[in-house]
């Protein structure tokens, strides 16, 4: 991936004394997170995450970050910070302990029990732990950490502030401020501002809702639509949430309760993640109110709550398995409902209306965003972020966690305050912090490394753009043999073609222009099989294109016979 700033070079040396902040992802994008500090030789990271592909990414089923820029210092890393257990903040653990498995992590008590089951699944069994609570703090070579309580759409998040000769960083994590958190457990804005007394030096902040007016929504502003869509519903309902999100869980039973029904997790994940939320205290079951998904089926239709994976149109997902009626004992019947407890993650907006339509077509009702309130943003929005700028006085802002929109709204509201050095930097952007003053001094290199399978960083772009045009233009493949006595073609052109609605007969007015052309060349002296290879891909890529207005992917042969 090019970087968008071919005028920064490579950084100097660190100043002694000074902090050095390395985004390797999540500023410039919504996923990807985590970012690099650098002080004293030693380096810490907070959060490792991936991005989700999106359509122009064919084949592709993760993206990570980069660690080329600390692959030769992973020695010099005391730490990983997981603010919290989303996958685009701990996603990409388990790859980065693949170059180094001792590396410690730090983290929740529910952080680090996703994570560790993330970790058997790559077979990292001999990792590190170290698990935290708001108001504890933990000396991390010299670096010395302090965690804070944030609310989320995830229990256990936590801002983490780390101290430094270079001066004190507040980094928010993912945070809102929820007044009325259904766990109780909200943001502490006290040690915010008491951290703001101390002096804050640089001040990270999730960008993402920074377009949004006002404040976010309190997640007990959905119990009453959950209400009454287990009130209206006569027959079977399936909720499809985020497979971490414990709350939205934890409301669904208790609404099953309410209205004398049973319960069924259906997706891997959401099974695996709500018996870890379970057993760690974080969500509460009612008695009697959980069974097996297969034990459901043998209830009344108006009993059965099944809780489900898919709320962004994942193909392989429960939901998506639902809707296309390929899932191996969950059925949709007409007038079933389908509670789509979720926001749409950008770029997925066609994959989920996909999956509403197939669950429309066999008669279920189906609610969503779009119709109802059926979810609430995690993300803090623009007041909250005032509000916080406010009380915590930063002398130096850097916005991340967003799209370049969102980071470049989180600035504004930062000079609004009264913040005059707001540094808004992008995935790679090297800022340095020294004699209390930040500012950009360079670039690393921070692209995308694609997970293909078990393949990790070897689908390059190039090979990314193959894929589309085969997917978009389809290919046309020529064999031409040629008489190694003669010299002229003896054979072909044998042309295939696949991914176009080509008509029968639609090559026969360039096998003559392709044998004339091959010819030539080898009468001019070109004898090379690649060099041939090139003049027949030229002149059926011209015909192609002129007298079909396509661009498909070109596979000549020439063989010597």
């Amino acid at each position: 991936m090019s970087h968008p700033h071919p005028e920064l070079s490579t950084p100097p040396p660190l100043p002694d004394g000074g902090l050095r902040v390395i985004p390797l992802g999540g500023l410039g994008e919504v996923g990807r997170n985590m970012t690099v500090f650098e002080h004293a030789g030693k380096l810490l990271i907070v959060d490792a995450g991936v991005l989700f592909p999106e359509e122009n990414h064919p084949g592709v089923d993760l993206i990570l970050p980069d660690f080329a820029p600390i692959r030769d210092r992973l020695d010099d890393i005391v730490a990983i910070v997981l603010t919290h257990g989303h996958e685009d903040h701990i996603g990409a653990v388990p790859y980065l302990l693949r170059e180094r498995q001792d590396i410690p992590l730090v983290g929740s008590a529910l952080t680090l029990a996703l994570l560790r089951s993330k970790l058997q699944e790559h077979r990292l069994r001999e990792t590190v732990h170290y698990p935290v609570k708001e108001g504890e703090r933990l000396p991390m070579g010299p670096f010395e950490l302090e965690f804070i309580a944030v609310n989320h759409s995830i229990p256990d998040a936590l801002a983490v502030a780390i101290r430094t000769e270079a001066g004190l960083v507040l980094h928010t994590g993912d945070f809102k401020m929820d007044q009325l958190p259904l766990d109780g457990r909200i943001t502490d804005l006290r040690a915010f501002a008491r951290l703001g007394e101390e002096g804050v030096d640089l001040f990270l902040t999730d960008s993402t809702n920074a377009e949004t007016p006002g404040f976010t929504a309190a997640e007990k502003s959905i119990t009453p639509v959950i209400d009454r869509v287990f009130r209206e519903s006569s027959q079977r309902i399936i909720v499809a949430c985020f497979a971490s999100h414990v709350h939205r869980v934890q409301q669904v039973l208790d609404a099953a309760v309410a209205h004398d029904r049973k319960v069924a997790y259906v997706g891997r994940s959401m099974v695996r993640n709500m018996a870890i939320a379970r057993d760690l205290g974080y969500l509460t079951v009612p008695d009697g109110v959980l069974v097996d998904a297969k034990e459901l089926a043998d209830l009344a239709p108006e009993r059965q709550v099944l809780i489900s994976t898919g709320s962004q149109g994942e193909p392989m997902s429960a939901l998506s398995r639902i809707a296309h009626r390929s899932h191996h004992f969950v059925h949709l019947e007409e007038g079933d409902t389908v509670l789509l407890a979720s926001s749409l993650i950008p770029g997925n907006e066609n994959a989920v209306y996909r999956v509403i339509n197939g669950l429309s077509r066999w008669g279920a009702r189906v609610v969503h965003k779009g119709n109802a309130l059926v979810h609430v943003s995690g993300h803090a929005s623009a007041g909250e972020l005032l509000y916080c700028y406010n009380i915590v006085k930063p002398r130096n802002v850097l916005p991340v966690h967003g799209e370049i929109r969102h980071m470049l709204a989180n600035a504004e509201l930062a000079r609004a305050t009264g913040v005059e050095n707001v540094v808004v930097a992008e995935d790679g952007m090297v800022i340095d912090l020294v004699d209390g003053k930040a500012g950009i001094v360079g670039k690393v290199e921070a692209g995308y490394v694609f997970v293909d399978g078990t393949s990790v960083g070897g689908v390059t772009e190039a090979e990314l753009k193959d894929r589309r045009i085969l997917g978009e233009e389809g290919f046309i493949s020529i064999i031409v043999v040629v008489d190694s006595v003669t010299g002229k073609v003896s054979g072909g052109p044998e042309i295939h073609a696949r991914g176009h609605a080509w008509e029968q007969g639609a090559f026969d007015a360039i096998r003559q222009p392709i044998v004339q052309a091959v010819d030539a060349a080898i009468a001019e002296g070109t004898t090379d099989s690649y060099q041939l290879q090139q003049v027949v891909r030229r002149v059926v890529g011209r015909w192609v294109s002129n007298t079909h207005r396509r661009r498909p992917m070109i596979l000549p042969v020439v063989v010597e016979a």
